[in-house]
């Protein structure tokens, strides 16, 4: 059967029957994002149906042969989350050309293959989401989503929260645009201070090179949220899966809110055995539902800085 490239003027927004985007579908496997998925089918690595294609916008159905490289690509699963405490000192790429360790050479034997949902630089740490299915990682990721990343930084130098107010506002930088930045002094230790610090956007090193154009330097940055995610006291280098429920949730097609959560969510009632003695706590590749635990608030990671 020959690939269907959609039309010119075609979206995502392809009737089910007709079936979905090459791209979207090596996403969804959980091989790649969708950009990746692109490079590799310009540099025509992917068949489909025994034809080597060179457009992302082929249509593909259930019945289509598809293989990367000679080998077939399994039918999608269903589109799973997870949450990882990244320490400082690894990058987040699949190949660094530097030889540095990665945080997905650190995940544990056993997790399928999962790409990351934005990215921490080398010496941040925190908060990592991580999926199986690389076009809703690029949903996530995407400003217009409207998911607030939250932070705990520690700077060197002092700052006047006037000065950090402005910020709401916008910055422009080197020529570049950031938007609004939500900031607030959290408290003063001699030298250092500890800030607050939220935003949407998250662009590269976003947070370092605002904080230096207000004259501070970073020297530690911890994301504790993404959307209704929170890290809580998450060990370092610890990951725990999310529950389905909250998956299905951040994954349809309503709109979320600025937290991340969509019209109608509702904070789940304690539980009663919430608070009892020996309850398991997250623990490395857990396998357990981080659903409750990352919808509620709590405890800054590893008690106050």
């Amino acid at each position: 059967m020959t690939p269907s490239p959609l039309p010119p003027d075609a979206g995502d927004g392809v009737p089910a029957d007709k079936g979905e985007r090459i791209a979207k579908r090596l996403a969804r496997a959980g091989l790649c994002s969708r950009r990746d998925a692109e490079r590799w089918i310009a540099e025509g690595r992917v068949v489909v149906d025994g034809q080597r294609i060179d457009t992302p916008a082929t249509l593909v159905t259930a019945a289509s042969d598809i293989r990367v490289d000679g080998n077939p690509v399994a039918a999608p699963q269903r589109a799973r989350l997870w949450l990882y405490h990244k320490p400082v000192g690894l990058v987040v790429t699949a190949h660094d050309p530097e030889g540095r360790p990665t945080v997905f050479d650190a995940l544990p034997r056993d997790m399928p293959r999962v790409v990351s949902v934005g990215r921490l630089d080398l010496n941040s740490e925190g908060l990592l989401l991580l999926t199986n299915d690389g076009a809703l990682a690029r949903r996530l990721e995407l400003p217009s989503s409207g998911w607030t990343r939250r932070y705990r930084v520690r700077a060197h130098g002092q700052v006047e929260q006037a000065a950090l107010d402005r910020l709401r506002d916008g910055v422009v930088i080197d020529g570049i645009a950031y938007g609004g930045i939500e900031a607030h002094i959290d408290r003063q230790q001699r030298s250092n201070l500890w800030l607050n610090v939220a935003l949407k956007e998250g662009r590269n090193r976003e947070v370092r090179r605002v904080m230096a154009h207000l004259g501070l330097g970073v020297n530690r940055l911890i994301r504790v949220a993404f959307g209704p995610f929170t890290l809580n006291d998450l060990p370092a280098g610890a990951v725990i899966e999310a529950s389905p429920r909250l998956v299905s949730q951040v994954s349809g097609d309503a709109d979320v809110d600025a937290s991340g959560r969509k019209p109608g969510w509702a904070r789940p009632k304690p539980r009663d055995d919430r608070r009892r003695p020996g309850r398991q706590k997250a623990r490395h590749n857990s396998g357990g539902s981080a659903g409750t635990r990352a919808e509620r608030g709590g405890k800054r990671p590893g008690g106050r800085p």
